[in-house]
This record gives C-alpha cells, sequence and structure tokens, in this order.
C-alpha cells in the first residue's frame, strides 16, 4: 500500500516475487542478496520433469488455492485496504511466464549459466515442452484464481526474455503465452491482459493479436512501437529519476528534467492508448521526490496534451 499512499498513481500491482510458483512445484527458492535469485537445486536431467514435479494432471484451482493461498489471500487484503483507504483504482494480478520459470528452474540463477535455458530447449525438446505446458498450466490457474480474488487487470511477466532468441521464443515461448491469453480470455472476458516481454520486445507486434496491452522496455525505438489498436504500456527511463546518475557526475536530475523527459515520451508515444511506465523497475537508488515528479508531470502533461488536441479538433 505504500506507493498507493505516496503517490498519485492510476493503478496497484500484486507485489509477488517471479518465482512463487516455482515453490509451489517443490522447486526451492533463495535471495541471499547481492546476487540475485538462486535456485540452489535446479532439474539437472530431464528425467527430473516427471520425477521431481508434479503432473499437468495436478495444476488445478485446488492446487493453487493449497500452494499459493498466500498470494491470494494477499489479494484479498490488498483490496479490502484500498477500499478502507477510498483508493478506487483497478488491482493488476501478475505472473511471472513459463519460459522465465524454464529459465531458472534449469539454471538456478539469473546471472549464471545465461545460455542454459536454449541448451536445454535444443537438446532436450520434448522435456522442454512437457515442462513449458506445465507452467502455462500452472500460470492459467494461477491467475485465474487473481481474477477470482478481486484482481481487475491481469500482467504476464517474460523476464528473462533476453535470454531467449527470436526463433526460439517463436517455438517454445510465444505459443505458452498465446495458451495463457486463449483461455483467460475464455475464463475471464472482460479482464485486460497484459504482457511485458523484457528484452523480447520483438515478439510485441505477435502478442498485440492476444493482449490487450503490450509492454516497451527501455530498448525499443518509441515512434516504431505502435501496431494497430493495441495499447501500450512503457518505457520511461527509471535513471531519470535517479538525482546523481553517476557518482562523479556533477549534474542532477530534478523536477523539471523529469517534466522534460515526460513530455519527450508522451509526444514520442501519444498520451492516449498509452499506460506511462518505467521501461524497468525501480532499483532502490530513485528519489521519492522525482517519482512524485514523474507522476504529477504524466497526469498534468497528457491532461494537457489531450485537452488541446481536443481544442484544435474543434476549430
Amino acid at each position: 500500500m505504500q506507493p498507493l499512499r505516496r503517490y498519485d498513481v492510476d493503478a496497484a500491482i500484486l507485489f509477488s516475487d517471479i518465482l512463487v510458483l516455482l515453490e509451489a512445484l517443490g522447486i526451492d527458492v533463495t535471495m541471499p542478496g547481492g546476487v540475485g535469485i538462486q535456485v540452489p537445486q535446479p532439474l539437472s536431467d530431464p528425467k527430473e520433469v516427471t520425477e521431481r514435479l508434479p503432473g499437468i494432471e495436478s495444476m488445478t484451482k485446488e492446487f493453487v488455492a493449497d500452494k499459493l493461498g498466500h498470494v491470494l489471500a494477499s489479494v484479498e487484503q490488498i483490496i479490502a485496504q484500498m477500499k478502507k483507504e477510498k483508493k478506487s483504482i483497478p488491482l493488476i494480478g501478475f505472473s511471472a511466464a513459463p519460459w522465465t520459470l524454464l529459465f531458472y528452474m534449469v539454471g538456478g540463477s539469473s546471472r549464471k549459466n545465461p545460455d542454459i535455458g536454449m541448451k536445454w530447449l535444443d537438446e532436450h525438446p520434448e522435456e522442454s515442452t512437457k515442462l513449458l505446458e506445465l507452467l502455462t498450466k500452472l500460470v492459467v490457474e494461477y491467475m485465474s484464481a487473481q481474477v477470482e480474488k478481486g484482481a481487475h487487470i491481469l500482467q504476464v511477466f517474460e523476464a528473462m526474455g533476453m535470454m531467449i532468441d527470436e526463433p526460439h521464443f517463436d517455438k517454445f515461448a510465444m505459443p505458452c503465452l498465446e495458451t495463457i491469453a486463449a483461455q483467460l480470455k475464455e475464463r475471464h472476458p472482460g479482464i485486460p491482459l497484459m504482457v511485458f516481454s523484457r528484452g523480447a520486445c520483438f515478439a510485441n507486434e505477435k502478442l498485440s493479436q492476444h493482449y490487450n496491452v503490450v509492454t516497451m522496455d527501455g530498448d525499443v525505438t518509441r515512434t516504431t512501437e505502435r501496431t494497430g489498436d493495441v495499447s501500450v504500456q512503457g518505457n520511461y527511463d527509471p535513471k531519470e529519476l535517479i538525482l546523481r546518475k553517476k557518482d562523479d557526475d556533477t549534474s542532477l536530475n530534478s523536477a523539471a528534467t523529469v517534466r522534460a523527459s515526460v513530455k519527450q515520451m508522451l509526444t514520442d508515444l501519444g498520451p492516449q492508448r498509452l499506460i506511462a511506465n518505467l521501461g524497468e523497475g525501480l532499483g532502490g537508488k530513485e528519489s521519492p521526490m522525482l517519482v512524485k515528479a514523474f507522476v504529477n508531470a504524466i497526469h498534468e502533461e497528457s491532461e494537457q496534451m489531450i485537452s488541446s488536441a481536443a481544442a484544435a479538433a474543434t476549430e
């Protein structure tokens, strides 16, 4: 609730680690600090897909309630607290995507063995597909349960998109994302679906055929990212929210520099069908004052641009 109390944001998001699904499957996950998320005992042999993990038939609503009930309870608690504090904004449910989960399950870390994920896909395509299908089913049940607990929007996060090339993405990751979208739309037709394929925004054009919102990371060219009628999210550089970008930098960011860069983003992307957000998450060095300046500038500058465009259309 802290961000909702501190900033005038337009939505809240469930803050849940991307690897809670691995824990639900019996895979230990540790966060020792300073070295990223760790999976101490990753899958070392394709046989372990069957030997260590429950079968796909176990990926049910009841399984999610049993293994991830603490997350679902959090959704209810957040919504209840938002109502208590009269925060009339939507809550975005959240899950990691199957490829990202597989990457950690076989590699054990985001920093070690960066090539092992695609190596698994190449050397064990049958077991990789079986694992991805299991993870897809789990993601669908998990996100569906969040809707049933009150989430208003859902976002699928392919956090390790930078660890897979386009041909492998199209063959292995894309079918999972398409299935997730199709099944969630069938179950919850009124719930908007968002997707963030970080480091793999080459997939956004295809993903826009299945999701209501596609997200841009900081590496995309803004002016070429619009595809069809889909809305986009992103992609403000969080470095603009750090007071001093480098320790030896004599220039400082300020509310004025933030407003200028916000205006440029809105000019590049347009203020309509845009969820103004960061291209990467806050890393901890950002100034709360500048984050607030960013939120305020988005509201004020976009409102001004929309009003000016409306006035010009009536002349």
